[in-house]
């Protein structure tokens, strides 16, 4: 609650500062120096493509933002590591070599990647952290509460449970990828509700996030425990959640259990509707990708007051102490508040979700 305060707080100044004006302004800082007009080129590295929301919604959201706020000039250069630590790396130099104006990072590994934020600071460019907290230098970060985010997974899946939850209601924990700083944080918010009210039969951190690895890892528990004996399933995210159905429907399950989520992917919308999966965590990717974009560009144009106004929050890595940050909220995403969460903020449209195999799902809950 309290950094989610001051998330929203600064994004209020935010919005004060633009109807005055002042986000125009330019000022100066030990940060920011005002040497870059519009013709601006941002380095994006996202971490990989099994999880749909980088390429759907996190680069062409955050491209269209910085085309707008540098009237055309300004251009991205975009890279996507597949799950690849040395092929980010690979791709991070290459942008320090091409000297790029500022770089804004989705770390496939937050540890591996600390030398060349290092390497970056030496030459004089800027890293922006998105979504998930690197180590080294960087200049400021971006991402959702991500203690929060496990906090609302765990909580939801206590409800679901309802009057069957008990310090005897076995469950299986997939968590994400032990590389990456968010599964961490996930895990330790989940576990901040879980740890004392239900059984943790079984845990897991998942490699990259595959859907297979968690689909292999829940066939492994179902043959531990007994897929009748599982009370519910925390995932991580929404492709460790589809490859957790799999696994129970492979099992012969046909009633599913109440499984969590992250992302709002679309099949995990649909899963939701159907009974399959209980709920996903909605993560505003649009909200998050604009302000990054908002920060890495006042960043390299210097403007000192608007960097400031959207990066009040502080945050420790590893490696460093009080990082400028903004911390973005979410919400739980159950089938009664889709159209009140990603359509009405134009995440789907209804057809996208409601196709045939979904029609009579979608109007019990009033989609249309």
């Amino acid at each position: 609650m309290r950094r989610i305060a001051i998330s929203v707080a600064a994004a209020s100044l935010s919005l004060v500062l633009a109807g005055c004006g002042a986000l125009n302004a330019t000022g100066s800082s030990d940060g920011a120096s005002p040497t870059k007009g519009n013709d601006v080129t941002i380095g994006l590295l996202l971490p990989e493509t099994a999880n749909t929301r980088y390429d759907q919604f996190d680069y062409p959201i955050f491209k269209k933002k910085v085309e707008e706020l540098t009237n055309d000039k300004g251009k991205v250069d975009y890279a996507n590591a597949d799950a690849d630590a040395g092929k980010q790396s690979s791709q991070m130099q290459q942008m320090i070599k091409d000297e790029v104006d500022v770089i804004v990072l989705d770390a496939v590994d937050a540890h591996a990647i600390a030398g060349d934020v290092e390497k970056a600071k030496d030459a004089g460019i800027p890293v922006i952290a998105y979504d998930r907290l690197a180590e080294g230098p960087i200049d400021a970060y971006i991402s959702f509460d991500n203690e929060l985010v496990g906090e609302v997974q765990g909580r939801s899946l206590l409800e679901a449970l309802g009057g069957d939850a008990g310090a005897t209601s076995k469950i299986v924990m997939m968590n994400g990828s032990p590389t990456d700083p968010n599964a961490k944080q996930f895990k330790a918010g989940a576990l901040s509700e879980l740890q004392d009210a239900v059984t943790i039969a079984k845990t897991y951190d998942t490699k990259d996030w595959k859907p297979e690895n968690a689909q292999a890892n829940m066939a492994e528990a179902i043959a531990e425990i007994g897929a009748d004996n599982i009370a519910a399933v925390y995932s991580a995210n929404d492709g460790m959640a589809g490859g957790i159905v799999k696994a129970l429907e492979a099992a012969g399950v046909t009633e599913m259990p109440p499984i969590t989520g992250q992302d709002a992917e679309l099949a995990a919308v649909q899963r939701i509707l159907l009974g399959d999966q209980f709920m996903s965590v909605y993560k505003s990717y649009p909200t998050e990708a604009d302000n990054a974009a908002e920060i890495a560009v006042a960043r390299v144009q210097g403007k000192a007051i608007q960097f400031d106004a959207l990066t009040s929050d502080r945050v420790d890595s590893p490696t460093h102490k009080d990082i400028p940050a903004q911390l973005v909220p979410v919400v739980a995403l159950t089938k009664e508040n889709i159209a009140d969460t990603v359509v009405a903020d134009g995440f789907y449209k209804v057809s996208d979700i409601c196709t045939a195999a979904y029609k009579e799902a979608c109007d019990k809950v009033g989609l249309k």
